[in-house]
């Protein structure tokens, strides 16, 4: 026995924005993201002194010759291009896992930088940029007089 059902064209629209919706969940599911961050930008690890800011990033079996560092009008910008993994002739890869292209990654610093003093060092896969601050970004103790103008506490 059959029994007729009344036709809703909303329950049909209501239908289909759920079809969508879960197949718009199941594709950006695909793109791997650490943090909220997409894979395909580099992670930075960034600290501060007085003196300046270090940035260290990971790139293992990135060539220096495929890394570029650019600093311009207070922004820093690394990228770096990993090649695809080879696949040895006669093999079909169960799994592969390891990311691959090119990366890239900006941030903007809180102080200006001595871009002439800027230094990139790159050993065991890890980049390390130490940006000097700009003189006028240091600070600066004041010494304090008297109104007479005896120094009463040294820069020291």
């Amino acid at each position: 026995m059959s029994s007729i059902i009344r036709w809703n064209p909303f329950r049909e629209m209501a239908a289909m924005q759920s079809a969508m919706d879960r197949l718009f969940d199941d594709a950006w599911r695909g793109w791997p993201t650490v943090s909220g961050m997409n894979l395909n930008s580099l992670a930075f690890d960034v600290h501060e002194t007085d003196n300046a800011y270090t940035v260290t990033t990971a790139l293992p079996g990135v060539k220096a010759e495929h890394i570029n560092v650019k600093m311009q009008d207070g922004v820093l910008t690394v990228n770096a291009e990993i090649p695809q993994p080879e696949t040895p002739e006669n093999t079909r890869a169960l799994m592969q896992e390891r990311v691959w292209g090119h990366f890239s990654r900006s941030i903007s610093l809180p102080q200006s930088v001595n871009s002439e003093q800027v230094e990139a060092t790159y050993e065991d896969g890890i980049l390390t940029l130490t940006l000097p601050k700009a003189p006028e970004a240091q600070p600066k103790l004041i010494a304090i007089k008297n109104k007479d103008g005896k120094l009463l506490q040294s820069k020291n």
